[in-house]
């Protein structure tokens, strides 16, 4: 009776032992238990596993906010805190705070933080650009923000002028870097001009620049002479045609109005709707891929824009009720924008022909947002000149638009090589 038993157990191992090899197999050969997810390696887990003699025995400033953790979704500020290797002394948030609780444009306090007692500064206060008294016990500035790869977004801004508060009060500034949700090869829209600098766009780069945000601190920090004692603490694993979800990474909000992958990848278009009086879908489920106004007729709007035959995009009438921001708690028709092919999609172009087609359909109602005393638009601001608004008030096209930029981001493209690390 035994060796029936004996036989059985064999059978029992040795499919088990082949059951194994498939699964080792199935990793294709990049290691055993390895996945998509843990071949990549973001610049906090860099840091924190390689390069920790970069902040040992350093007092730490940190700005961050909820973005700033690890693939474990485990937060910087705790790593970091509780790290018997790390003293943090300050913490520095960005405009929607620290913890992200903050509405864009809402003026943020100091305050303490509840979890870790430490200060917390705020860079969206009364100052943008950290003091000498809030850096009076730190001596070395990390930045972990996740960015979303448009001009406009304003993190990269924090950024700088906290890298020109470094070099001005002697203090190391390190960049944990992180992926650009849109993927680091495609470069589109109109270089900034200078005289439209803002806090939506202080530096000569294109609407959608291609760089992660450590490509940017190097390129700030030398082409705009911030001259700071910068490193950048790369990622591992990451490729510039990497688009968000060929990570598997989680996707934290970066701010209230970015809830999914689809809103950044609209984003460098759709948020030029913020310079007319149309709503960019603030107060939706769907903001930035939602767009209207109570005058639009939604159906006639996306049969205008789905008869351009725009790349990688597809527009369904649409109408919502905005809870916050422009027409909060009034009934508006528009569309949303369905990207089918993220590859292909356009977003800068996508954006000029939206604002172009309103423009066109509705002459009467649509409205860019009024001009400062300087002649500027909050819409020149975005897209970062003043003539734009002028063709489309000319009836020009876009794709003559598209001609008008094409020499300057062409030189732009050779200045950004020099800074790319990936």
């Amino acid at each position: 009776m035994k060796r029936p038993l004996i036989m059985f157990l064999t059978i029992v191992l040795a499919l088990s032992s082949l059951s194994a090899v498939f699964a080792d197999n199935g990793n294709n050969g990049k290691g055993k238990g390895k996945d998509k997810q843990n071949e990549l390696e973001l610049g906090v887990e860099v840091l924190l596993e390689e390069q920790k003699e970069l902040i040992k025995g350093k007092r730490v400033g940190l700005i961050t906010n909820p973005t700033g953790v690890d693939q474990e979704l485990r937060s910087i500020v705790d790593l970091l805190h509780h790290d018997p290797d790390v003293e943090l002394t300050a913490l520095y948030g960005p405009e929607h705070g620290v913890r992200g609780d903050a509405q864009a444009g809402e003026y943020v306090e100091f305050y303490i933080d509840g979890t870790t007692g430490l200060p917390v500064y705020s860079l969206y206060g009364q100052t943008r650009k950290p003091t000498p008294e809030m850096l009076e016990n730190v001596d070395v500035l990390l930045f972990d923000i996740q960015d979303v790869g448009t001009r406009f977004y304003t993190y990269i801004y924090t950024m700088a002028y906290a890298m020109e508060a470094a070099q001005e009060n002697n203090i190391e500034f390190i960049v944990l870097d992180r992926p650009n949700p849109q993927g680091g090869h495609k470069v589109e829209g109109p270089v900034l001009e200078t005289e439209y600098a803002s806090f939506v766009g202080n530096y000569p780069i294109p609407l959608r620049h291609g760089m992660t945000v450590g490509e940017l601190a190097k390129l700030f920090n030398e082409e705009f002479e911030i001259g700071a004692d910068l490193t950048v603490v790369e990622m591992d694993g990451w490729k510039r045609n990497m688009y968000y979800d060929d990570t598997d990474l989680e996707f934290v909000l970066p701010s209230p109005n970015m809830p999914t992958l689809d809103t950044a990848l609209v984003y460098p278009g759709a948020a030029l709707i913020e310079g007319t009086n149309l709503s960019e879908g603030r107060g939706t489920t769907k903001p930035f891929e939602l767009i209207g106004a109570p005058f639009v007729n939604s159906t006639a709007f996306a049969a205008a824009l789905n008869e351009l035959e725009l790349p990688g995009v597809a527009f369904r009438a649409a109408s919502f009720t905005p809870s916050i921001s422009k027409h909060a708690g009034t009934l508006s028709h528009g569309v949303q924008i369905h990207i089918k092919n993220k590859k292909s999609y356009k977003p800068v172009e996508t954006g000029l022909h939206i604002v172009k087609t309103l423009h066109d359909m509705y002459p009467e109602d649509f409205e860019f947002r009024a001009e400062n005393s300087a002649g500027i638009s909050f819409f020149d601001n975005l897209i970062g000149n003043g003539w734009i608004r002028e063709a489309i008030e000319n009836g020009d096209s876009v794709k003559d638009m598209e001609k008008e930029w094409k020499d300057e981001l062409k030189e732009f493209k050779q200045v950004r090589k020099d800074f790319l690390i990936y």
